[in-house]
């Protein structure tokens, strides 16, 4: 139970500072920090990765969401999760912790990359150049979605570093966005992986009660906090967090 308090505080605590990640944390604490097979751990990530991100995103409503893009990158992502969640069923677990594991290093590696400087199309209302984005915000959708399906994840250590560097939103703009789409796609992938599932719900709530208070405070916290700061820690906790997947997958 006390690895539970603990490893739910730094999910929380992560979701709040950089709008995602927390999943990427939840993921291999649940399995290897709690025991939890991968089947017990991705719909429970799910269930306290979507509560968490929806108390981190209360915070930020009021500095402003891009709601077209959460409408596109979210309805696309729904379809999407629930494949991602049939072929994950059909998949071995050692290869899905893997696969984690490499997503893991390719987002954080993308999030050192330079930003951009200007917005792009998709910083805009629904104007002509927000038409012209929203075929990548689908197509961002569709991946994230499948993602979010596939590996229990709610998404938002590819949906921030894509809606920054793809879409060309501010970093601060791309939190509160991602935290709303990782709502959605978190609801999808649960449904999805509902079937036949039962909650524990000692480990669920030791998880999920310091995650919400963790990201209440730390979204809080961030508004202080430079995007290039929060870039860097987020690509580092990405990938430490890479190999413990990999070392506790291979020598499992």
């Amino acid at each position: 139970m006390i690895p539970a308090l603990g490893l739910g505080l730094v999910v929380g605590i992560v979701l709040g500072v950089v709008g995602g990640g927390g999943s990427i944390i939840a993921v291999p604490a649940l399995v290897y920090g709690v025991g939890m097979s991968p089947a017990q751990a991705i719909p429970t990530s799910l269930l306290v990765v979507g509560v968490s991100s929806l108390a981190a995103l209360l915070p930020r409503i009021r500095e402003g969401l891009n709601w077209p893009v959460i409408a596109l990158v979210g309805g696309a992502g729904i379809p999407a999760a629930w494949a991602g969640a049939a072929v994950g069923k059909l998949l071995d677990p050692t290869i899905l912790m893997l696969a984690f594991a490499v997503i893991m290093v390719a987002a954080g590696i993308r999030m050192l990359s330079k930003p951009r400087e200007t917005d792009g199309s998709c910083s805009t209302g629904p104007n002509r150049a927000f038409r012209s984005c929203a075929p990548k915000a689908v197509g961002v959708g569709l991946l994230v979605g499948f993602l979010t399906g596939l590996l229990g994840v709610g998404g938002g250590f590819l949906i921030t570093p894509a809606l920054t560097i793809l879409l060309g939103l501010r970093m601060k703009q791309a939190v509160g966005t991602s935290l709303a789409i990782i709502v959605v796609n978190s609801a999808a992938g649960f449904s999805a992986h509902a079937a036949g599932y039962t909650i524990d719900w000692a480990t669920t709530l030791a998880f999920a009660v310091p995650a919400i208070l963790g990201s209440l405070v730390a979204a809080r916290f961030a508004r202080h906090l430079k995007d290039k700061h929060i870039r860097i820690s987020f690509a580092v906790l990405i990938f430490a967090v890479a190999a413990w997947v990999t070392a506790g997958t291979v020598t499992a």
